[in-house]
């Protein structure tokens, strides 16, 4: 489960204005098995699983600059590369994790992440583990509510709260990310999906 938690975060994440790392933790289900920590540097993001250790602590990185996610496979020594539009498509977050440009604006932003339109306004100034942000509350074309808390410096939500997902960002720890966590480890061997696809039984 939290492996899956973590890849369906990954696929909303987008470049954050500065660097920093922090623990995700899903609010919906208070268990370590859906909590993450996550690593942002420049059009980078990095989010490793938290969950049990026999699972094998997988992570993905996001490249923004290049449009694909990279999956690592820790036990088997393996990487698997994906678009990160693809992944995009298959999450279950809605678009409540968006990177913006104007804080005080954002529902611009908001909506170009929203493949379907959806409206949004903002409610108005809030503390959130004692951060300023900026809450809005977002309307999807189906007419689900969600909300979500934005902060300033990150310009990154550090707090969202939908039907199918809340969760937020805790011990949020700003500064530069080791560009070894974004690189695929040495000795990792690429997996081949279309191969192994290939030779499925029909």
């Amino acid at each position: 489960i939290s492996c899956f938690f973590a890849l369906m975060l990954a696929a909303s994440f987008v470049l954050a204005q500065t660097e920093f790392s922090a623990e995700l933790v899903d609010t919906q289900k208070q268990d370590t098995s859906n909590q993450a920590k996550v690593y942002f540097a420049k059009d980078k993001i990095r989010i490793e699983s938290q969950g049990n250790s026999a699972q094998g602590g997988g992570a993905i990185i996001v490249n923004y600059a290049t449009q694909t996610s990279v999956i690592l496979m820790p036990q088997q020594h393996m990487y698997m590369e994906t678009a990160a539009k693809t992944q995009n498509q298959k999450m279950g977050f809605g678009s409540a994790l968006f990177r913006t440009g104007d804080v005080e604006n954002a529902c611009g932003d908001w909506q170009k992440s929203q493949n379907q339109g959806g409206t949004c306004h903002k409610v108005g100034n809030e503390s959130v583990n004692g951060r300023s942000t900026v809450k809005y509350e977002a309307t999807s074309t189906s007419g689900e509510v969600s909300h979500f808390w934005l902060d300033p410096k990150l310009r990154f939500p550090v707090k969202w709260e939908g039907k199918d997902s809340s969760g937020e960002l805790r011990k949020i720890q700003e500064g530069s990310q080791p560009a070894s966590l974004f690189e695929i480890p040495a000795g990792f061997t690429k997996m081949d999906i279309g191969g192994m696809m290939q030779q499925q039984p029909h």
